[in-house]
């Protein structure tokens, strides 16, 4: 009886399905290639992002050849004029934002070929999906916003009709102590 308790915890043996590819080798290269080319947003996207990619990829290439060649011919120059630091300092903050300038170029470029290519190995229509999910996003802020600016303007509107009571309770106050008179002589 005890034995029976004990295996129901244990994890209990799943089925495996085996499916036979037709055709031999050639189906198993099928199934790599995808079954539909890639729409014409994506072909629309891959146009305008090539280019991009590769100017900013020659940006940084250049930028990184500019830096290191400035950096070579200030080498010298740091040696024969070292008691001028202030050149010096300039020389290498310029050096320094060359670097992260080819850095930034460069990381651009990749990305931004990163997504090419990410973008066709997909090649599914997940671009509608994340758009509607962006619009309804997008609705529910402004509802929210539109919403606390509601609350917002009541409590303002609640707060201005009670300060106008109390002003007019004050000036009514005053003009009884007063005898009806404004205090003016």
């Amino acid at each position: 009886m005890a034995d029976q308790y004990r295996d129901r915890d244990r994890p209990q043996p799943h089925q495996i399905q085996v499916h036979p590819q037709r055709g031999g080798y050639d189906a198993g290269m099928k199934t790599l290639m995808p079954q539909r080319g890639p729409s014409t947003s994506q072909v629309i996207a891959v146009l305008a992002l090539l280019p991009v990619g590769g100017t900013l990829l020659a940006l940084a290439g250049i930028t990184l050849a500019g830096t290191v060649i400035g950096l070579c011919i200030a080498t010298p120059l740091f040696l024969v004029f070292s008691p001028v630091l202030l050149p010096a300092a300039i020389t290498i903050g310029l050096a320094v934002a060359g670097f992260f300038t080819s850095g930034a170029f460069g990381l651009t470029a990749l990305s931004s070929l990163s997504w090419v290519l990410n973008s066709f190995r997909q090649a599914t229509g997940m671009v509608p999906e994340m758009a509607d999910q962006a619009k309804r996003r997008m609705a529910d802020v402004a509802g929210y916003v539109g919403q606390k600016t509601k609350d917002v303007g009541q409590e303002i509107q609640t707060k201005a009709h009670e300060a106008g009571k109390t002003e007019v309770a004050g000036r009514i106050e005053s003009r009884t102590e007063g005898g009806g008179k404004t205090g003016r002589t």
